[in-house]
């Protein structure tokens, strides 16, 4: 998730390219390429100072260079794969690293836990289930992607890392999750931006009772609430609604917390094959 900073300014001004000229991803699209190449002890070094502005002071030092890792990993497929519009260390360290870090330190403030198994639905390229299990190696975490390239590159991660271990997993879930998702977990986690009612459905056969949606959203989310619980009130509370800033930065965010309630009645396994049947004229 990109977020535009209009802040800042620059006296010079970017050439403007002619339509067409601009570089294309694998599958065509138009994207924009990573321009710096940090050394990874460069990477690591400005990771740090980043860290110790922004509410991370004190973070492991094992685990940062970790992320410094991931992040030559990503910005080294970027030119390729068009992964993501944040192409300077600046604004990944912030707008995905710290982004995605902060919040199990908000939820510990506010008291709540964070349930493994943790799945990240629609995870792209892997925020913000990378850093989460950089910072927990321990925990078992699921990234659901529907998309390929991503799916491919989440493997890739996985192995360069080391991520996955026998005792703690890091799965990958090479699909879109829907209602006919029965991926066992306790913990759901997004910042995609699919609207809330939709993922609180999507997830509901997932996530067992007891456990939690943490929903990553922008500032104006007020919108989606009432129709998610209107929708899934009988399944789902809002356990905590916060409000924060990512520190000493402009960015503000919303921390949307649901706890499922009450089991939801299983489909009808019967007819869902007649109906797949059917669409597929078996």
């Amino acid at each position: 998730m990109a977020h535009k900073n209009k802040s800042n300014w620059s006296p010079y001004k970017a050439k403007k390219k002619a339509p067409g000229t601009e570089p294309k991803s694998e599958d065509g699209s138009r994207h924009r390429r990573s321009t710096e190449n940090f050394t990874l002890d460069e990477a690591d070094d400005r990771f740090r100072d980043l860290f110790e502005r922004h509410g991370l002071k004190g973070f492991p030092v094992a685990q940062r260079r970790e992320l410094a890792r991931f992040y030559k990993l990503l910005m080294d497929n970027q030119n390729e794969r068009n992964f993501t519009r944040l192409l300077t260390l600046r604004d990944v360290g912030i707008k995905h690293f710290i982004d995605c870090l902060c919040v199990p330190q908000i939820l510990k403030e506010h008291n709540i836990p964070l349930l493994f198994p943790l799945m990240d639905v629609g995870t792209g390229p892997g925020f913000p289930g990378i850093p989460l299990k950089i910072m927990y190696p321990t925990e078992r975490i699921i990234l659901a992607e529907g998309v390929q390239k991503r799916v491919d590159f989440l493997k890739e991660v996985r192995e360069e890392l080391e991520l996955s271990k026998p005792h703690a997993a890091l799965d990958i879930l090479g699909r879109n999750v829907n209602e006919e998702c029965f991926v066992s977990v306790q913990g759901v986690i997004t910042r995609a931006v699919e609207d809330a009612s939709n993922t609180l459905g999507n997830v509901i056969h997932a996530l067992q009772t007891g456990g939690r949606v943490y929903l990553m959203k922008g500032p104006n989310c007020d919108p989606e609430i009432k129709p998610a619980l209107e929708k899934w009130g009988e399944y789902y509370r809002l356990e905590k609604d916060i409000h924060y800033e990512l520190e000493n930065t402009p960015q503000k965010r919303r921390l949307l917390v649901f706890q499922k309630i009450k089991m939801h009645p299983l489909p009808d396994f019967v007819e869902l094959d007649l109906a797949w049947e059917r669409e597929h004229g078996e």
